[in-house]
């Protein structure tokens, strides 16, 4: 079987509202306030916990890696505990993978966010039962852009790791599939559009209603 595998963050929803929050939450901890910038910082947010605290962190003059270190899990469970007030899914991204279904396609996600919050997020936005397979950060020893998590992610899918393509929003996923020797297609529409453009994937997507001819085109038809 074919797969297409997406990436979660900034690429299938914009989760950056609730990931600023909790990074924001550490924040007044430590007596800061509020550092990040809701809709501005939603390029760093999407990079991740530790990039959040370091970022915020350099931004106020306090930066140490065991400040880091110590308010990740702070993080992570502030997180778990509102992890869906802000997140949205991009327009068209349930129907396209809606539609990739019924032409055939296995789908799954392959995402550097811990599995359990991944597990979480999809779970109570009602779409866990959309995926055949939920590959995070923790789940193997090694995470993106190491390309076993993604041909574990097909794999678990139904599919051939060689029959693959990813759909991702970064750097990070262009070197994840390169590394698999398979297509990415990198969105547009997400906080660091405008940079995909650079990264040179096999395509860019602008809009999801464009994604089932994409992958026809990359790895050819399911069937």
């Amino acid at each position: 079987m074919r797969t297409v595998i997406f990436d979660l963050d900034g690429t299938l929803a914009d989760t950056s509202g609730d990931l600023l929050a909790a990074a924001n939450h550490c924040f007044r901890e430590m007596g800061h306030g509020d550092v990040l910038v809701h809709g501005q910082d939603a390029g760093i947010a999407v990079r991740g916990g530790r990039m959040m605290l370091t970022h915020g962190l350099k931004r106020v003059g306090a930066y140490d890696e065991g400040t880091v270190n110590a308010y990740y899990p702070v993080l992570l469970e502030a997180y778990a505990q509102d992890i869906d007030t802000h997140t949205q899914f991009y327009p068209g991204a349930l129907e396209a993978v809606e539609a990739l279904k019924t032409a055939g396609y296995g789908v799954g996600i392959c995402t550097n966010k811990p599995e359990r919050l991944a597990h979480q997020l999809l779970s109570q936005m009602g779409v866990l039962d959309h995926f055949a397979s939920l590959v995070g950060a923790d789940t193997l020893p090694v995470r993106k852009p190491d390309p076993e998590p993604l041909r574990e992610a097909a794999r678990r899918a139904g599919g051939h790791p060689d029959l693959c393509v990813l759909i991702g929003d970064s750097d990070t996923d262009r070197n994840t599939a390169k590394a698999a020797g398979v297509p990415s297609v990198l969105v547009t529409f997400g906080p660091s559009g405008d940079d995909m453009a650079a990264l040179e994937p096999e395509a860019l997507l602008h809009h999801f209603n464009d994604l089932p001819d994409l992958v026809a085109e990359l790895i050819g038809a399911a069937a």
